[in-house]
């Protein structure tokens, strides 16, 4: 009996990891550009770290989080995303503490959810991620959003939607939270039983619902731009100013609410416009979180940051056609004819592996032609021939795969001239 994947996951196979490679150095590049650096956290958590920094009113802490006790006792859970673990990593490590500030990450890694598996969709998936903490200048919110756009264009996607909001201070907020009520609260009975979970604890969350988006009081609903403070205002507009001045595009909509609790002030989500990508187009979301570090056991830090899939950025990739250039291949295969030749092209291998040189060599003892064969399968730029004869003659013979060309070369210049070929 075979066993089987788990549900809602995947194998990224030989041929298809190198996107995934090729979009993580594109994106930890223009990090570092920025002056990001990387994070790593544990893929477990205390299980409190999420529903106190997520928020217990979301799907994610009430459906979607993998928890388990260990031996201990102690209630642990998957990390079901990135930004509650890095602040409590923030918080544990004292980096507020540091002389340059705001403290700057990024990190990349797996998450867990228990949901429905669908196109793009998983259970086990991967983030990229950014978070910005220790700053409440809307320059960096505006930063934020432009390294987020800027990682897309890089990799060549070009149907982009950033959409941007603001959820206010906490003043706003407690208004706008009002407003909700009252608004929802006389047909609170005609919503799912999660909307009407919600009305009290937190019904901006019920503006997020997937099964009553259809309901006519949605569209009614008390937009957050009427009920933003003067101080809320002042600071969206800043907010839109630099992302004008940097060139990046944007629109604004006030219905804009993103899933988890400890948002304020900025909110935003960059879509795919591609045509096929998909009834769900969001590629990537954030916000502002200030609050959310007091909230984990930390000073009051103000905090802003973003989160993508790469599997629904590749799905993107694919809607709009756009191929990675990602090299394929090796740079040379080294065929051998006799047993001394054999022996000896080990030796070589191993030099042109030492040099940086890609390289590759037959292990299952096949016969020349068939050598050559495998040098085609492995998209071999050069092929070098050593047999009894060249061994007498301290030679190779080098192929060039794509003319056809061939030429001797001295064993002893032979991996310097493979190296002056690839230049």
């Amino acid at each position: 009996m075979s066993i089987q994947i788990p549900r809602g996951t995947q194998d990224i196979l030989p041929g298809e990891v190198e996107k995934w490679q090729y979009i993580e150095k594109v994106a930890t590049d223009l990090c570092r550009a920025y002056q990001y650096n990387e994070i790593r956290t544990p893929i477990f958590e205390s299980s409190e770290l999420f529903t106190r920094g997520v928020g217990d009113t979301t799907d994610i802490v009430q459906k979607e989080m993998y928890m388990f006790e260990d031996r201990g006792g102690r209630s642990l859970a998957l990390r079901p995303e990135g930004t509650a673990s890095v602040v409590r990593s923030f918080v544990g490590n004292k980096l507020f503490g540091n002389a340059n500030q705001p403290t700057k990450l990024f990190y990349s890694g797996p998450m867990f959810r228990y949901e429905r598996p669908q196109a793009g969709r998983y259970r086990q998936f991967v983030q990229f991620g950014v978070e910005a903490l220790g700053s409440e200048d809307p320059a960096i919110d505006a930063e934020v959003l432009s390294l987020a756009m800027g990682i897309y264009k890089k990799l060549g996607l070009r149907k982009l939607k950033l959409v941007v909001n603001s959820l206010g201070d906490g003043d706003s907020r407690q208004a706008h939270r009002e407003a909700l009520i009252n608004h929802f609260k006389p047909r609170i009975g005609e919503f799912c039983s999660d909307c009407q979970n919600r009305l009290e604890k937190n019904p901006l969350r019920i503006l997020d619902c997937k099964k009553d988006r259809d309901h006519e009081l949605m569209a009614t609903a008390p937009s957050i731009l009427d009920y933003l403070n003067e101080e809320s205002k002042a600071y969206f507009e800043k907010v839109q100013s630099y992302l004008t001045s940097m060139d990046v595009e944007f629109v604004v909509d006030p219905t804009l609410v993103r899933g988890l609790d400890y948002y304020n002030h900025t909110a935003f989500e960059i879509m795919s416009e591609a045509e096929g990508f998909g009834a769900i187009t969001t590629l990537c979301g954030g916000g502002r979180y200030n609050g959310l570090v007091q909230e984990i056991g930390g000073p009051e830090t103000p905090g802003i940051g973003f989160a993508f899939s790469i599997e629904r950025l590749i799905a993107a990739l694919e809607a709009e056609k756009v191929e990675l250039p990602i090299q394929q291949g090796v740079d040379c295969y080294i065929v051998a004819m006799g047993e001394e030749a054999k022996a000896y092209g080990v030796r070589l291998l191993h030099q042109l592996r030492e040099a940086g040189i890609s390289s590759e060599k037959d292990y299952l003892d096949r016969k020349v032609k068939a050598q050559f064969k495998s040098a085609d399968r492995h998209q071999a730029k050069y092929v070098a021939v050593i047999g009894e004869n060249e061994l007498q003659e301290n030679k190779v013979n080098v192929k060039d795969m794509a003319t056809g060309e061939q030429e001797e070369v001295a064993i002893d210049s032979f991996v310097d001239h493979i190296k002056s070929k690839l230049v």
